[in-house]
């Protein structure tokens, strides 16, 4: 009779277990091949995404590189079953420097582009890009001193429009050189412009490859009140209005 007990128990932990295999092997074929999430860590988005927000970024948009496997692997050289990336798409690349740290910003500059910051105003081969403000924005969360910007509607040459923020036009950013793009790279800009590490700083061109999708939508968004260690905040500090936001 024992045996037999024992027998069932054997067979259930073994079923559990592959259950449990079976779970994690699909969780991480989902995570490689259709959507990855991803969690703002910082305010160089604002007003599009806020700290605290949480997104699914989908992986198969532009195609797959050696950066859409867990821990960059290097699977293969380049891109397969590749998809272009067009101006005005907010994605998470791999930032150049390390090939390891994850980071989001919006498409400004196509490969072959002239991208330039001028008195605060963007030009894109030469042409500057229309901006409407459209009031005051403040940021009075994950801060110290709540900050207040103006808010802009920007207009990119494809017609796409965004909103950024800008606290003024005389910041070092504000004056850059004439950065021209090469080949297979991509020039990346935050929409909070005065308060983003981007293309027009540290972190240079983008090559391609380093694009690990392109940012959806919002499943998930909390305020600052949130205490990790207490469940009943992760419910109370929910921005409500933020979920399932599509990222434009």
């Amino acid at each position: 009779m024992d045996s037999v007990e024992e027998k069932k128990k054997d067979e259930s932990w073994g079923e559990t277990f592959k259950t449990v295999i079976y779970a994690i092997v699909i969780a991480g074929l989902i995570r490689t091949f259709l959507f990855e999430p991803f969690k703002i860590p910082s305010g160089s988005m604002y007003p599009t995404l806020e700290i605290g927000d949480f997104l699914f970024v989908s992986k198969y948009t532009y195609g797959y590189s050696r950066h859409s496997f867990p821990f960059s692997k290097p699977v293969f050289e380049g891109r397969i079953w590749s998809d272009l990336p067009e101006r005005g798409d907010v994605v998470v690349f791999k930032y150049p420097g390390d090939n390891t740290t994850d980071f989001i910003k919006r498409i400004i500059g196509l490969p072959g582009d002239t991208v330039q910051m001028k008195g605060g105003r963007l030009y894109i081969n030469g042409e500057m890009v229309k901006r409407e403000p459209v009031g005051k924005y403040t940021i009075d969360e994950y801060t110290i001193l709540p900050t207040t910007y103006t808010e802009y509607v920007e207009t990119l040459p494809n017609g796409k429009q965004h909103r950024i923020l800008e606290l003024s036009d005389d910041k070092t950013v504000d004056d850059t050189m004439a950065f021209e793009v090469p080949a297979g790279h991509y020039f990346m800009m935050g929409d909070n412009r005065d308060n983003s590490n981007d293309s027009r700083k540290d972190v240079g061109f983008v090559p391609y490859e380093n694009i690990e999708g392109k940012a959806r939508f919002l499943f998930y968004s909390h305020d600052d009140t949130v205490v990790w260690y207490n469940p009943i905040s992760w419910i109370m500090a929910i921005r409500w209005g933020r979920l399932f936001d599509i990222i434009r």
